[in-house]
């Protein structure tokens, strides 16, 4: 049980800046949490990893910083950070995580034309993990499932205040427009946090328009629900908590990067390696 006469503290953990949007929401629910974001922008994309390479880095990470910040819960916010290593970090450590997986349930629940798209990374649409999902919860649906190589490294750069082309994003996400006879695809899955970063540019760039379905509310709501077992009052708080960001390159963000994580509550912490995540939360 934690201490509940302090304001909660949550972990972040992203290989980028994905997770933000999932900070958005728990922001919203919680607003009197303190969070300490790890962005692991050293390994970005944790796609391109193998598998037990990227569960021992986020062993790592993980560890040394609840050492140092002693968070109520842990927010995987990374598709394939939950679906890699969930399993693993849960084994290794007392504390709740929070991971992120495909919102295919509710997609489902709410298609009309019957058929959805799952917009994610190649490595997110290949893990059988994301097959079991639509094998139980797509309730008749017809699944596209579209694995995007590039649209999470555009986003990050896009985050960032990096140039990035209309014709870039509608490459990646053409192939969610499904035409089955009269029916058109109309709800997109955002498979990777990361995605929902570029909502406004997703939208611009449809043919027709779709639901884009962001889990960031859903899992904001588990966040909440989780501290409220652990003892925490949630969502009353009249002021802000402090938050802090890390980012394991070392960079210095670009002054429109720094607004935005201005915007989240979020100043700059020093510098982390995968064998010190505590050197970020101290």
């Amino acid at each position: 049980m934690s201490d509940s006469k302090r304001a909660a503290r949550l972990l972040f953990l992203d290989s980028g800046l994905g997770g933000l949007t999932v900070l958005r929401a728990a922001r919203a629910a919680i607003p009197e949490a303190e969070v300490h974001f790890i962005a692991d922008d050293a390994a970005f994309p944790y796609g391109s990893k193998p598998e037990g390479e990227l569960v021992e880095r986020l062993l790592d990470l993980v560890g040394g910083a609840l050492a140092a910040f002693e968070p109520d819960c842990v927010v995987l916010a990374c598709n394939t950070a939950s679906t890699v290593a969930l399993s693993a970090l849960r084994a290794a450590f007392t504390v709740p995580f929070v991971g992120t997986v495909p919102a295919i349930k509710p997609a489902a629940a709410i298609t009309r034309s019957g058929l959805v798209s799952v917009l994610a990374t190649p490595g997110t649409v290949a893990r059988e993990y994301t097959h079991t999902l639509i094998e139980k919860y797509a309730l008749g649906a017809r699944v596209t499932l579209v694995g995007a190589a590039n649209l999470a490294e555009l986003a990050e750069g896009y985050a960032s205040g990096e140039p990035v082309s209309d014709a870039a994003i509608a490459r990646e996400i053409a192939p969610c427009f499904v035409e089955d006879a009269d029916a058109r695809t109309d709800v997109v899955v955002l498979g990777c946090t990361h995605y929902p970063l570029l909502l406004e540019r997703l939208d611009a760039l449809s043919p027709w328009p779709v639901t884009w379905l962001d889990p960031a509310p859903a899992i904001a709501r588990r966040i909440a629900n989780v501290l409220s077992e652990r003892g925490h009052i949630v969502g009353v708080g009249a002021k802000r908590g402090h938050g802090t960001i890390a980012f394991t390159s070392g960079r210095t963000p670009l002054p429109s990067l720094l607004a935005l994580l201005q915007a989240h509550q979020l100043s700059i912490a020093a510098k982390i390696d995968a064998k010190d995540g505590a050197a970020a939360a101290a």
